[in-house]
């Protein structure tokens, strides 16, 4: 296979409000909660009781569907609150944080002179393996599946994504001892893309242990699985890991010392944003100890993640575990004067992809766009729409069509074990009938993961 892909494909959204490239450490945060709803299919068990203590790096919940993934706490605090939904199901776990940070320490041995089964031992014995997920399906890796390859994506495409260049420069020595790790885990490569529009950081460039691929070409360029589909393909009872470089250095520095480094900087971005800058934090911090203060006044939707795939966690919400992200949009929950801000206004304030307003002369302006739809569902009707901006060699409508029939045997033909939703977002924005698609997706990867695997 090449290692070198341009893409013809894809979409870039510009939105306004990306980050300075200042760190600054936010307010510690004085609770933090791990949401099981992000991870997908997860069945949790937590092993402490409400008003225990547990130190950070703390084993303090694991998978009731398979007992050997667990989670470790990101702080040293006191187990408040069990937040539940319907049927008993567990929303979130709340863990006020202590002043005193003690942490869990772990032997983790030579990494050197360790075996596969060693090394997926101590990544799950001591809570990292929830940052490794598996295509197809992706979720939390299965431990017993022995990955063909694993795929580490050097940059996001996705809208005011945050620069991992920035945020990874000088992690050199750690993201080189993760990769080490992690690559006893499978028998074929690790795959580390580039992107081929700017200048990697030296961390990336100089890693070994790895194949370097380069990608040139607009968003979803950034994602893995756009990597994945052309540089190594999955097909039917294959499985391939992939895992973020910021949770690679997590887990270097776990084979280093031995203790969770549970830090986490977050960009705060979007047009809402006042003080757009990156912030250090916690994984799974209150968005307020970040948002506090930078935030404008009205109606705002608060993001934790991209404009595109992230959750709406509101103001009082946390940051999800796999975030570095926390984007300000204006919320557009409001009705809009059709002669002027609707279907019948003259658009110069608004982005269109389908060159509908007069603002495709300037690609490069960002704009300021809310949350709203303008429109509702429709007819699911046949309009190319997608094909422009998806850059796989898959038919996303005809698959999207055969998982809202439930027809198994189209879905695996259309490539169903490649993609997962994620990969679907800018169809979703693109679409004309105002349908969910990511959310059919995640139903059509379900329904695969209960008839097939």
């Amino acid at each position: 296979m090449p290692n070198t892909v341009k893409l013809k494909k894809g979409l870039d959204i510009k939105l306004l409000g990306e980050a300075d490239q200042v760190i600054i450490e936010a307010k510690k945060p004085t609770v933090v909660a791990i949401k099981p709803t992000d991870f997908h299919g997860l069945n949790p068990k937590v092993v402490i009781k409400e008003g225990e203590e547990v130190k950070r790096g703390q084993v303090f919940m694991y998978d009731k569907n398979n007992e050997s993934v667990k989670f470790a706490s990101p702080v040293n605090g006191t187990l408040t609150e069990i937040v539940r939904g319907e049927k008993r199901k567990i929303l979130a776990i709340k863990i006020n944080v202590l002043d005193k940070d003690d942490c869990e320490q772990v032997n983790v041995g030579d990494l050197a002179s360790m075996s596969r089964e060693q090394v997926k031992q101590v990544l799950l014995d001591g809570g990292m393996w929830p940052f490794l997920k598996q295509r197809p399906l992706d979720k939390i890796a299965n431990p017993e599946v022995t990955p063909k390859a694993i795929f580490i994506s050097s940059f996001d495409s996705a809208p005011l994504a945050p620069d991992y260049d920035f945020i990874m420069h000088d992690q050199g020595a750690f993201f080189q001892k993760g990769i080490d790790a992690i690559a006893k885990l499978t028998d074929g490569k690790v795959h580390l893309t580039l992107n081929g529009d700017q200048t990697a950081d030296a961390t990336f460039t100089n890693a070994k242990n790895v194949q370097i691929n380069t990608i040139f070409g607009k968003h979803p360029a950034g994602n893995v699985g756009t990597q994945i589909h052309h540089f190594d393909p999955i097909n039917k009872g294959e499985f391939v890991f992939t895992i973020n470089p910021i949770d690679v250095v997590i887990i270097g520095k776990f084979f280093t010392d031995g203790k969770f480094d549970s830090s986490r900087i977050v960009a705060l971005t979007g047009s809402e944003a006042k003080n757009r800058k990156y912030y250090k934090t916690i994984i799974g911090a209150q968005v307020s100890s970040i948002i506090d203060g930078n935030m404008e006044e009205g109606n705002v939707r608060v993001i934790s993640g991209n404009a595109l795939t992230g959750d709406n966690v509101g103001k009082d919400g946390f940051l999800g575990y796999y975030s570095s992200q926390i984007t300000l949009l204006p919320e557009g929950n409001h009705l809009k004067f059709f002669l002027t801000k609707g279907w019948l206004g003259l658009g110069f304030d608004k982005y269109s992809s389908h060159r509908l307003f007069p603002t495709w002369i300037t690609p490069n302006s960002k704009k300021r766009l809310d949350t709203n739809l303008n429109g509702e569902e429709r007819g699911f009707v046949v309009t190319g729409e997608m094909e422009k901006v998806f850059p796989f060699d898959i038919l996303p409508m005809y698959l999207i069509k055969a998982i809202i029939v439930n027809d198994i045997e189209k879905m695996e033909q259309l490539g169903i074990y490649e993609v997962a939703p994620e990969d679907f977002a800018l169809c979703e924005y693109v679409c004309t009938s105002k349908i969910e698609i990511q959310d059919i997706v995640r139903k059509g990867l379900d329904v695969i993961e209960e008839e097939c695997m």
